[in-house]
């Protein structure tokens, strides 16, 4: 495993279901705390939405590069990872703890994090996308394979 560097700021979009925007909003201020540019895509209530609309929305900006990596926050996160992986150069990923955040941007060079709020606390939530954040891509080893994740 590569060694973990310090993390970076950078320009990250979030969104939610009704299901995480209280996740949502914890993680956003933890980013703006930790000095990252983050673009809230909602929702701002718990109103019941449809997750893949907000999860498409994110995944738009990171495939025009308006963002470099996304937050999806949903009841499971799984959800919200099949709509986003829909889109060509996403590599969005469930995560339940911080080993699979670090190894999913090491080897997968994963770019959005998909969280459960149903299944994981806040501050394991937090760990998790520190983890992910500070985690950089291993290209060396990796390039090749995640070139492969593509179909045309």
């Amino acid at each position: 495993m590569p060694e973990q560097v310090s993390e970076q700021t950078s320009r990250v979009a979030i969104a939610a279901d009704h299901a995480g925007v209280e996740m949502k909003q914890q993680l956003c201020n933890l980013l703006e705390e930790r000095g990252h540019a983050v673009d809230d895509l909602g929702p701002q209530t718990t109103d019941s939405v449809d997750y893949p609309d907000y999860a498409h929305q994110l995944a738009q900006r990171i495939t025009s590069g308006e963002v470099d990596q996304g937050v999806l926050v949903c009841g499971t996160g799984i959800g919200m990872a099949m709509s986003a992986n829909r889109h060509v150069g996403v590599r969005a990923v469930v995560c339940t703890e911080e080993l699979s955040a670090r190894l999913s941007r090491s080897h997968n060079d994963a770019n959005v994090l998909c969280l459960g709020a149903r299944l994981i606390g806040s501050a394991k939530a937090e760990a998790i996308l520190e983890a992910f954040l500070a985690t950089p891509f291993d290209r060396d080893r990796h390039t090749r394979r995640v070139g492969k994740i593509e179909i045309s």
